[in-house]
């Protein structure tokens, strides 16, 4: 790599080399998904040698920086200033450097491990510096829903700031793992990483799979082989012991429904899951006690999963919707009451309905 470019880029943009510079062949980015490097640091691309790499480049460099982000382009001591989204026009050659401002203070995953860590020093936060894993379970769950709430309103800005808060429990937990020398950040981040790699040959090596289902059958084939390598028998844990037993019932049913497909335990046809649904319903009606009621709805409520398997459809995030519809609505009849002066207690289901009525002709 040549440094002397470097300088010389520097002396053309008039800027004093910053203390912490990320320099890099463009080329290195060529096949790549999401930038290498840090965005709260300035970084230098050398040799965007023609207009595909530097549409790549763009391509590349959207994942983290906004179109209206300015970058600068130097070559041969002249320099264009443009727009990230503006990127690929014009002449390039192999000594055209790409020359990207920091996005500012605090927008990496190091700088947000940094005042985490920071909290917990001893010039921290004295609420932060008492926490344990245990304390924070809590608020591991709490913020888990409040990202599902947005993810069902299909809110941008919500789940933007739900997936920080989720965010901030995963590395909350991290620094305190990292204090009693348990595991770090960068264990966790390589352990999924690994994993990822190696549940998915079909992209990062040369299996060939047909479709979803191949893909999850391979899925669990590995997932046993995991088992047997790190001396786990089948006796000792089977394909369901997996699955977090705090997982919502319904998300909880999902999944060993669909772990138990994905070994072919699974009806052939819709039509068999819908006879299920028919007979479960007739079960229901001739329970004889609570026990009995109890039990069959369990099962009901066991097969409309399924159903909603068959169907593509998360069961979990169906009832929040429907439980989204159904808050909606209601409070547009507890709205109606209180434009007529009335309480809901005062009111006969039939005008309590008619106003419910109103609200699903308003779409709600």
């Amino acid at each position: 790599m040549d440094f002397s470019l470097a300088a010389t880029v520097f002396d053309t943009l008039r800027l004093t080399p910053p203390s912490k510079l990320t320099l890099l062949e463009a080329q290195t980015l060529s096949s790549a998904h999401y930038p290498p490097f840090p965005p709260d640091m300035p970084a230098l691309l050398m040799g965007v040698g023609s207009r595909e790499l530097a549409l790549q480049l763009k391509v590349v460099l959207r994942v983290n920086y906004p179109e209206e982000h300015l970058v600068f382009l130097v070559d041969a001591g002249a320099m264009k200033e443009e727009r990230l989204g503006e990127l690929g026009n014009g002449d390039f050659s192999n000594s055209t450097c790409l020359y990207i401002p920091s996005l500012g203070e605090g927008t990496s995953l190091e700088a947000f491990a940094e005042i985490v860590a920071h909290l917990r020093a001893p010039d921290g936060c004295p609420w932060d510096q008492k926490q344990t894993h245990q304390t924070l379970r809590t608020h591991l769950l709490e913020e888990a829903y409040e990202t599902l709430t947005a993810m069902d309103e299909n809110d941008s800005a919500g789940m933007r700031e739900e997936f920080g808060d989720l965010l901030l429990q995963i590395v909350l937990n991290a620094q305190i793992a990292s204090e009693t020398n348990q595991f770090s950040m960068a264990l966790v981040i390589k352990g999924i990483y690994d994993k990822i790699v190696r549940r998915h040959p079909h992209v990062f090596g040369d299996v060939e799979l047909n479709g979803v289902d191949g893909v999850l059958q391979n899925w669990e084939k590995i997932k046993e082989q995991e088992r047997k390598d790190n001396g786990v028998g089948e006796k000792e844990k089977g394909l369901l012991d997996g699955v977090p037993s705090a997982l919502p019932a319904l998300t909880q049913a999902l999944e060993y429904q669909d772990r138990a497909a994905r070994v072919g335990f699974d009806w052939p046809e819709v039509e068999g899951v819908l006879d299920k649904v028919r007979e479960e319903i007739e079960e229901i009606k001739q329970a004889q006690n609570i026990d009995e009621v109890s039990a069959e709805l369990g099962d009901l409520f066991f097969v409309l999963v399924n159903l909603a398997r068959w169907r593509k459809v998360d069961a979990e995030s169906a009832l929040r919707g429907t439980n989204i519809k159904f808050k909606k609505r209601f409070a547009y009849v507890e709205q109606g009451a209180k434009g007529q002066g009335r309480n809901l207690s005062d009111m006969t289901l039939e005008e309590m309905d008619a106003l419910w009525n109103e609200a699903k002709k308003l779409g709600m």
